[in-house]
C-alpha cells in the first residue's frame, strides 16, 4: 500500500539562486531578494532571463567569481591586488585594457595552476 502525498516543490534561498545565476545578490530586485526561488523557478530564469537578470549579467555588478573568470585569474589573485568588491563590466574592460603588472602576474599564476591541475588529472587517469 503506498502512500501519494503531494511532492513538496525544492527550495533555495535567494544567495543560492543568486549565485547559480552568476549575479550580485544585492543587485538584484527586492522582490528577488526578499522571496525563496523553487527549482522550477530558477529553471525558468536561466531559460528565459527577464530584462533585469539580462542586464545584471551583461552589465554588472559582478559577483568575485564572475571578476575572476572576466579577468582569467583566481579570486584568491583578486584579493592579492586588493580587489575585494563587486565590479562592473565596465570597470572589468578598463582593468583588462590597462593589463596592469598584477593582473598580468596573476593570470600567469592562475595558468600555471590549472596547467599543473590538468597534469594531475592525466596523471590520476593512467594510474
Amino acid at each position: 500500500m503506498s502512500t501519494s502525498k503531494a511532492k513538496t516543490p525544492q527550495t533555495m534561498k535567494p544567495a543560492t539562486a543568486a549565485k547559480k545565476l552568476g549575479i550580485l545578490l544585492s543587485a538584484a530586485p527586492a522582490e528577488f531578494q526578499e522571496g525563496v526561488v523553487s527549482r522550477d523557478e530558477l529553471n525558468a530564469l536561466q531559460a528565459d532571463p527577464p530584462a533585469w537578470l539580462a542586464d545584471l549579467r551583461r552589465l554588472g555588478p559582478h559577483p568575485r567569481q564572475v571578476v575572476a573568470a572576466r579577468l582569467r585569474v583566481s579570486a584568491s589573485g583578486l584579493a592579492r591586488a586588493g580587489i575585494t568588491g563587486p565590479l562592473t563590466t565596465a570597470e572589468i574592460e578598463a582593468l583588462k585594457a590597462e593589463n596592469p603588472d598584477w593582473l598580468e602576474r596573476e593570470r600567469a599564476i592562475h595558468n600555471k595552476v590549472r596547467q599543473e591541475e590538468l597534469r594531475l588529472k592525466q596523471q590520476r587517469a593512467k594510474a
